[in-house]
Order: structure tokens, then C-alpha cells, then sequence
């Protein structure tokens, strides 16, 4: 287990035991060691078994760090792994319903700057589902390095459909064109609640707006979230389809295919020219970079 999942599911557990009798305290460590042994063999690279016990450990405490503190994404990941329950099979039946999906289940892709050229997607013309990503990455300042990996489901297939939907996250937010702060992510969230049905989700978009100011939660809920639930519940499944194959693909088409419209205006904090540059930029150099290795030296 991870050093920060291993100290969540520690200090929970020691609390428990701190509050309970003597008696009640030998009977819970026996059932843990209990649990813990009967489901020790990891399924795939990077799982973390744990029992029904251990899951609901991790389940509050995870809670607790992802609402006092949102930045954690590993807790975020956590919370969203051990609350998934049967959404994440009701996705990959969404996927085996479409060839597009089918393909994503049997290739697995994943989504990161080693599998994905940010350069050659630069280069792309503008309008582009690629150039539109690569620039919509440049304006927000992120890259698409900083998802967590899955630890905590048991299914290995449905593993992958979690870690394609983390992925897959800022392809949303470039297709609907929201930046990333958190009044656009909670709107995404009700977004993705909407067409995804994660609990997860759920309950970003219920207790997120905690967090706002009484002017941005009002905005919130009279013009982002009646666009989130109308356009989310009525667009194609998310999930299901394969963004890196349709990097070439018009963006105002694709969004049309998917039956998605822009979110209200939002507060971006860079200028949408200055992202083009910074793209153009890029295009550039990976340019002058691929001529310099054609030429021969002399």
C-alpha cells in the first residue's frame, strides 16, 4: 500500500481501536489480520488488496482528507475507487456496447505525455481535436502527467475503465471548454455525474460548493449546473470514446456527434491568444527540431 493510503487507513484504525474496549479491540485486530489474509494476492500492477473492512476504512478517511483538503488527488482517487461500486460495470457495459469502446477495452490506451506527442499535436491546424487539447493544456498550465494511477479495484478490466476515465478527465474539460478552478470543476463534476452516473462525482458536486463564495455557488447552480445536467444527460457516453484516434477530427464536429454544447462563459486565468502562442510556439520547435535531424552533418 502506498505511504499515504497506509497512514489514512492506520490513523483510522488506531482511533477506532483507542475508542473500543479491551475486549472489542482483540476481536477487530483478529478480524482484520483475518481479512487481510484472505485477500493478499494482487490482480494486477500497482493493486492494492484490501478487505471489506479495510475498504471502509480507507472509504472515511479518504472522505475526511478529500473534503478538508481537495488538493490531495490521491485521497480524491481513493475515494472515488472505493465508492465506485456497480457504476464502473454499468460503464464498460456502455463500452462494449459501442465498437469504439469495444476497441478501448481490448487495446488499453493510456494518455500521458509518453504515449501522447505534444509536439506533432501542435503542429496540427487549428480547429483540430489535437490542436484544440495541446492548446487548452498550454492556456491552464497542466499536463497530462497528473493522474493517479488505481489501486483499490479488484477487477483488473474494471480497473483500466477508472483509469480511463481519470485520463480522460481534461479531454472534457477541453471539449466543453472549461479551465480548470473550482467552479468549473464542479461543474464538470455535475457534468460527469450526469453522464457517467460515478458516485464519486455525486458527491464533488453536492458538497463542493461548500467551498465557494455565496456569489460563485449562486452562479454555480442557476447557469452550470442546469447546462451540466441537461447536456450531460443527454449527450453520448463519455467513456466510450477514443480521443486519440480522432486527434485530426473538427472539434465543432465531434462535439456535434456527441450532442455536447460550451458550458456558460467561464473565468480563465490566461488569455486564449497567448495559449495559441505558446502552442505555435511548440509547433515550431518540433519543426526545426525534426528538419535538424534530416540534415546530414557536413
Amino acid at each position: 500500500m502506498r505511504p499515504a493510503m497506509q497512514n489514512i487507513a492506520k490513523s483510522s484504525f488506531n482511533n477506532c481501536l483507542r475508542l473500543s474496549k479491551p475486549s472489542v479491540q482483540r476481536s477487530v485486530i483478529a478480524f482484520s489480520q483475518q481479512s487481510r489474509s484472505t485477500s493478499s494476492k494482487p490482480n494486477y500492477e500497482g493493486h492494492v488488496p484490501l478487505s471489506w473492512f479495510q475498504t471502509g476504512l480507507l472509504t472515511v478517511g479518504s472522505a475526511f482528507m478529500a473534503i478538508t483538503n481537495p488538493r490531495r488527488g490521491d485521497m480524491v482517487a481513493a475515494l472515488g475507487e472505493t465508492t465506485a461500486g456497480p457504476s464502473l460495470s454499468w460503464l464498460r457495459d456502455q463500452m462494449l456496447g459501442s465498437a469504439e469502446g469495444r476497441k478501448i477495452l481490448k487495446e488499453r490506451p493510456r494518455v500521458n505525455s509518453s504515449t501522447v506527442s505534444m509536439d506533432q499535436l501542435a503542429q496540427l491546424p487549428d480547429g483540430t481535436l489535437g490542436k484544440a487539447y495541446v492548446t487548452w493544456l498550454e492556456r491552464c498550465g497542466v499536463t497530462p502527467d497528473t493522474r493517479e494511477p488505481v489501486h483499490y479495484i479488484e477487477d483488473p478490466e474494471l480497473a483500466y475503465v477508472m483509469q480511463r476515465y481519470r485520463e480522460c478527465h481534461d479531454f472534457y474539460h477541453c471539449i466543453c471548454n472549461m479551465p480548470v478552478n473550482v467552479e468549473s470543476e464542479l461543474a464538470l463534476k455535475w457534468f460527469e455525474f450526469a453522464n457517467l452516473g460515478l458516485p464519486m462525482t455525486g458527491l464533488a458536486a453536492l458538497f463542493g460548493p461548500l467551498r465557494l463564495t455565496p456569489q460563485k455557488r449562486a452562479r454555480l447552480f442557476s447557469e452550470y449546473v442546469p447546462w451540466a445536467l441537461k447536456c450531460g444527460g443527454s449527450a453520448k457516453s463519455l467513456i466510450t470514446v477514443y480521443w486519440e484516434e480522432r486527434w485530426t477530427q473538427n472539434v465543432e464536429d465531434i462535439k456535434k456527434e456527441l450532442g455536447i454544447w460550451d458550458a456558460p462563459p467561464a473565468r480563465w486565468s490566461r488569455p486564449l491568444s497567448e495559449a495559441k502562442e505558446a502552442a505555435e510556439r511548440r509547433a515550431r520547435q518540433a519543426s526545426e527540431g525534426a528538419s535538424n535531424l534530416k540534415t546530414p552533418n557536413a
